[in-house]
């Protein structure tokens, strides 16, 4: 049986549908199976997407809308560990009852350079730290010699000064 093809409007609004109603991040391959189109038509509609204010992120799992909870808090915290302690880093935020939304490096020449993360547990660590290894890539910390921001969500502010406390604690924080 043949798959009637949809327009590019109607398809971006059936990648929303997708993505408002998944648990997970969506692999673009899949969307663009799903979709009967090239990944690379799933990236042009993404930005698309994007360019219309919805708040779509990437991660290294796949593409997610991202939507705040109504009582969910937020912090970004300024830190520097070497590669060697991403993990403990990445552990002690989880642990303490956080969310890992993104990194963000301050590059003397290029600016703000940001990547999605959406880490929210001991095995979302584990898998990004293993697709790291995976794929031989370099941490962006590398850029700024291991400095850095993250931008973490928690349920309320005691969890996120819960986090601060530890992070200070293993002398990750820079005030």
């Amino acid at each position: 049986m043949m798959k009637l093809q949809m327009d590019g409007e109607q398809r971006r609004a059936q990648m929303l549908r997708l993505l408002q109603t998944a648990k997970e991040p969506i692999p673009g391959a899949r969307l663009a199976k799903e979709m009967g189109v090239s990944r690379q038509v799933i990236v042009q509609d993404i930005a698309l997407l994007r360019a219309v204010d919805k708040n779509i992120l990437s991660t290294n799992k796949g593409y997610i809308l991202f939507h705040s909870e109504p009582d969910e808090h937020t912090r970004s915290f300024h830190v520097h560990h070497t590669n060697a302690q991403i993990t403990d880093e990445l552990q002690t935020i989880v642990d303490c009852g956080g969310s890992v939304k993104d990194v963000t490096v301050e590059h003397p020449i290029y600016g703000q350079i940001s990547a999605d993360l959406i880490i929210r547990s001991r095995v979302d660590v584990a898998n990004f730290v293993a697709q790291v290894e995976k794929y031989r890539t370099k941490p962006l910390t590398e850029l700024t010699d291991g400095e850095h921001f993250h931008t973490v969500t928690a349920d309320d502010e005691r969890t996120l000064d819960r986090i601060e406390d530890a992070l200070a604690e293993k002398g990750y924080l820079i005030r």
